[in-house]
């Protein structure tokens, strides 16, 4: 396929603390950081509620995003100078499919909304889905920067977030158990959160990854490059993306979110400021402008408005979020799950309404997982390329990668607050204190 692709005169390139440079040579490419849909993603928080956890945590969608197109810029790079196709068919790289894949991880998560995975849970939003439309429709100036390209562009870009692109090894540069989305998150995040073990040799794994005709393996020289990479994945689930705290504000802002939709939907807002750039979501009537006009920003004045409503809950829960003042929360199992409706009962005595300051909150990953057919979402498995050209699944070769595969490792936890822990027995409500406090040891329920 042959594309109206137009180069800048000159490299452009962007400083970056994780890979030093930024290389831009396409201009299509810096069209499309300099969209207005692109744009805003400087203001949507990469992880969302974490940075109240971890302080350095304040990096944006906007850079991640770059991160994911350098890396796949990188990618390419290496599959064309190495491997390229010498006939059709051959399994090599085609490097007319660069353009493509560089759209398609640069524009990879300018769906997300505003706080990203919180809001998708309330208003069920699915930031892919969004991602598609945002690049499929010819209101945005994304849509119209791709069409120069070539006028099903868009569809095609859009493909590969959909994972129907029929190139698998583009597919899988974007979206896979090992691809430069998650490399780049994982190097990022450790960066700004200052955890350590969330670093892996990336230089390696550039080098090992190679094309094949079922899409990307790696040579078998470089599976311990892989291996760490896995290993770094699941400490930062278990350290960073799991951590109870930046749950518990999570909490809080999931319920501050849903008690400002229910007030709407009672009409309880009339006579105050109405949060009118949330007036779609609440009516699940949204548009594409309607969704890229909310931002972190955008949710957080409205926070601010919230803390001189009359309603006590919003006021407090906005007080809250906007002050760090997370839920407390204790794990439990199947063996005390019978207990959350009499705890939470427990916290309806002593004067909080149990809808809006109880929660519990699951977190679970798989570090790995082989590849099922039968799997409603079976993920690409990560194959090593032997010497003489046959692949073999990691965990088949790797003993540290199989003792992880299959595991679902997380925990389950109620979500309270804090008062509930510190209150003594000779305060108003004495007794419910102590008999709430009687089933919580070691930051678990008993």
């Amino acid at each position: 396929m042959t594309y109206n692709l137009e180069m800048l005169p000159r490299e452009k390139v962007f400083r970056d603390p994780i890979h030093n440079y930024i290389h831009v040579q396409h201009k299509v490419i810096l069209d499309l950081i300099n969209t207005k849909e692109f744009q805003r993603l400087r203001r949507v928080k990469q992880l969302g509620t974490s940075s109240f956890t971890f302080q350095g945590a304040e990096h944006s969608r906007f850079t991640h995003c770059m991160g994911v197109y350098e890396i796949t810029r990188q990618i390419c790079d290496n599959f064309q100078r190495n491997y390229p196709t010498k006939k059709p068919g051959d399994g090599l790289w085609n490097d007319d499919e660069r353009i493509v894949a560089l759209c398609a991880a640069l524009l990879h998560d300018v769906g997300h909304g505003a706080y990203s995975h919180t809001f998708e849970h309330i208003f069920n939003t699915d930031h892919e889905m969004w991602t598609q439309k945002i690049i499929t429709s010819p209101e945005t100036e994304i849509n119209q920067v791709l069409k120069k390209v070539a006028p099903d562009f868009p569809e095609k870009v859009a493909s590969v977030i959909a994972h129907t692109y029929p190139n698998p090894q583009v597919v899988q540069m974007i979206s896979s158990q090992i691809d430069a989305d998650r490399m780049d998150y994982l190097l990022r995040d450790a960066y700004f959160t200052g955890t350590k073990y969330g670093m892996f040799d990336l230089t390696r794994i550039l080098r090992v990854m190679r094309p094949y005709k079922g899409g990307i393996a790696f040579d078998n020289d470089g599976m311990h490059a892989v291996e760490d990479y896995v290993l770094c994945r699941f400490q930062m689930y278990q350290q960073v993306y799991f951590h109870p705290v930046s749950r518990g504000m999570e909490v809080v802002l999931t319920k501050l979110l849903q008690r400002a939709k229910d007030l709407y939907e009672h009409n309880h807002m009339n006579g105050f400021e109405m949060p009118s750039l949330l007036i779609p979501f609440f009516e699940n009537k949204v548009t594409i402008d309607d969704y890229l006009l909310l931002d972190d920003g955008i949710l957080n004045t409205y926070f601010t408005l919230w803390q001189y409503y009359p309603d006590e809950i919003l006021k407090d829960l906005s007080y809250r979020f906007l002050s760090r003042k997370p839920f407390k929360s204790a794990e439990y199992d199947h063996k005390t799950k019978h207990l959350l409706p009499e705890l939470a009962d427990i916290v309806e005595s002593v004067g909080f309404d149990k809808k809006y300051y109880t929660a519990t909150n699951t977190s679970y990953d798989l570090p790995y997982d082989v590849y099922n057919p039968n799997s409603n979402k079976s993920r690409t498995q990560i194959e090593i390329m032997q010497d003489d050209g046959s692949l073999i699944e990691l965990s088949t070769v790797s003993r540290l990668v199989r003792a992880l595969t299959g595991k679902i490792l997380g925990d389950e936890r109620l979500y309270f607050p804090k008062s509930m822990l510190t209150q003594q027995s000779d305060e108003i409500f004495g007794s419910d204190y102590e008999k709430f406090q009687k089933h919580i040891h070691n930051n678990k329920i008993v």
